[in-house]
């Protein structure tokens, strides 16, 4: 019977031996993948005929895969331009296998060659290609001829037909989506976020653009002559806009996904847009918050929204962020220089945001112009004047200049009306009738009540001051010109005049014909003596 410390010794050999085995398997298949991955690191190029990659060919000792790709697919070219019928071998030749077209030799095959098309042998890679040659360059020849090219030629016209109208539908459907999304976000007077906007006039320029350049791509793919240049245009663009040749940091990027990138930060943007529309005209507006409180969270939540997305975004992409730190010192270098007042515009921005000294819904007077804040931007404000003339304002100006907002905390605020009457009017009468008034208006608070003022005594009226308080000052110029038109008829019907300025001119009375002293006729005389002496002597 086997003992305990012995059943111990041996499965502790057995996976001692395990152990071993699983190590010298691993370095055998490290030492055969990183001799496979040597083989594989050759260069290869595509043989082409008529713009048809057929397959890839590896370089040799004396000459490139690319050099040698196009020695090879500019013979079979000059072949299929002609109209004798081609027949491609395979053969072997000092020991190496060779390609013929037609007797003349074309090309010898390395066990390279071989690795690269995935045949064990370079003989069996050789045979292969033969065939693939024989049935390539007879497609060729046929798709020269009437019988091919006229079918193809209709095929194009209706792809261009279909193209067209395909282009219009986009048309449309960009008109359906932009309705969807309006009716969903609701913006403020229905119209629609710039963003959004600009996000589908860039989604419908890129489905267009994509759609004719896949319709051009297969037409010019029907026809052999043009499928030379269509796929030397498709594999320069591929190259330079899929190979990454652009380095940020630690990692290399291409120009399409940088491309991509700025099109997915585009949509962040655009998407923080339409969730701050559908948060101000929905959630804030049902919770019963009013317009200056919502359009501050509102632009709070949408400037959140856009720096979490562009982080999380270039976090994704690999972008490390440190790795844009000179990037962020040459923009602080050209916001000093030449991008200051736009720093200030947009830190005032904030300033306005917060501290809120002027709301959306408020009514304000800002030098000669008056009128409602529409809308508190990153950059600038919009006011709207009582012509309903949109005045874009930048941000700064509202901390370096005075602003007189009257609805900032209290919308209640007090007009002025002067009236001026004639001397021959009674000064109780007077205030009685403008108290009336005031009284009768509706939108006139009657608390504070209407007060009357006998402000002095004017060239050619007594002036009287009527003040009232209005809780809508966009309307103070309505309710001035109502209160002027009450004033006027009350006025008239108690036979009150309203001057207007008066001026007395005394006339001095004289005798005529004016009569002259003695001594002035005499330097008259001399005056006259004088000029008739000069005359004499001319």
């Amino acid at each position: 019977m086997v003992s305990l410390p012995q059943r111990l010794g041996t499965w502790q050999r057995r996976i001692c031996s395990l152990g071993w085995g699983a190590f010298l398997v691993g370095l055998l298949l490290s030492i055969a993948c990183s001799t496979y991955a040597q083989l594989l690191s050759f260069e290869t190029a595509p043989v082409v005929i008529d713009g048809r990659p057929l397959f890839e060919i590896a370089q040799t000792n004396q000459i490139n895969a690319e050099e040698r790709a196009e020695a090879i697919s500019q013979e079979l070219g000059e072949r299929v331009a002609s109209d004798t019928e081609i027949f491609v071998t395979s053969e072997i030749r000092n020991k190496a296998p060779v390609i013929l077209v037609n007797g003349r030799y074309l090309m010898t095959v390395t066990q390279n060659d071989a690795t690269a098309g995935g045949a064990v042998t370079a003989r069996a890679q050789a045979s292969a290609w033969a065939k693939l040659l024989n049935r390539e360059l007879e497609i060729a020849q046929q798709e020269r001829s009437k019988e091919v090219l006229r079918p193809r030629i209709a095929i194009a016209t209706v792809a261009l037909l279909i193209a067209a109208i395909v282009h219009r539908l986009i048309g449309y459907i960009r008109r359906l989506l932009r309705l969807l999304l309006e009716r969903l976000t609701a913006p403020q007077e229905g119209q629609p976020p710039a963003g959004l906007n600009l996000l589908l006039a860039l989604l419908l320029s890129l489905l267009r653009l994509g759609l004719w350049f896949g319709v051009i791509t297969y037409i010019t793919n029907l026809f052999p002559f043009t499928r030379r240049w269509s796929y030397f245009l498709r594999r320069q663009v591929l190259v330079g806009f899929l190979e990454p040749n652009l380095r940020l940091g630690q990692n290399e990027f291409s120009i399409l996904s940088l491309v991509v990138l700025m099109g997915m930060l585009l949509g962040v943007v655009v998407l923080s847009g339409v969730f701050t529309n559908f948060l101000r005209s929905r959630v804030l507006r049902l919770a019963g918050i009013n317009r200056g409180s919502g359009e501050a969270i509102s632009i709070l939540a949408k400037y959140s929204l856009i720096f979490i997305g562009v982080v999380v975004l270039l976090q994704i992409w690999g972008l490390d962020l440190s790795s844009l730190a000179l990037i962020a010192s040459a923009l602080g270098v050209g916001i000093g220089l030449g991008l200051q007042n736009i720093a200030k515009d947009f830190g005032s921005g904030l300033i306005l945001v917060f501290e809120r000294p002027i709301q959306v819904g408020d009514f304000v007077e800002f030098g000669q112009f008056q009128g409602v804040v529409e809308r508190i931007g990153g950059r600038s404000t919009e006011i709207k004047t009582l012509d309903q003339i949109s005045i874009i304002v930048p941000n700064s100006r509202f901390l370096e200049h005075e602003v007189i907002n009257w609805s900032h905390r209290n919308p209640v605020s007090r007009i002025r009306l002067p009236v001026g009457v004639a001397y021959s009017s009674d000064p109780k009468i007077v205030q009685e009738v403008l108290l009336e008034t005031g009284y009768q208006h509706p939108q006139v608070l009657s608390t504070p009540a209407p007060r009357v003022f006998f402000t002095g005594f004017g060239d050619s009226a007594l002036e009287f001051e009527l003040l009232v308080w209005i809780a809508n000052p966009p309307k103070q110029l309505i309710i001035k010109s109502d209160l002027y038109f009450a004033i006027e008829a009350t006025l008239r019907d108690r036979n009150i005049e309203v001057p207007f300025p008066q001026r007395d001119l005394h006339v001095r009375s004289g005798q005529l014909p004016i009569e002259v002293s003695t001594e002035v006729l005499k330097h008259i005389k001399q005056l006259q003596d004088g000029s008739d002496h000069l005359s004499s002597k001319n």
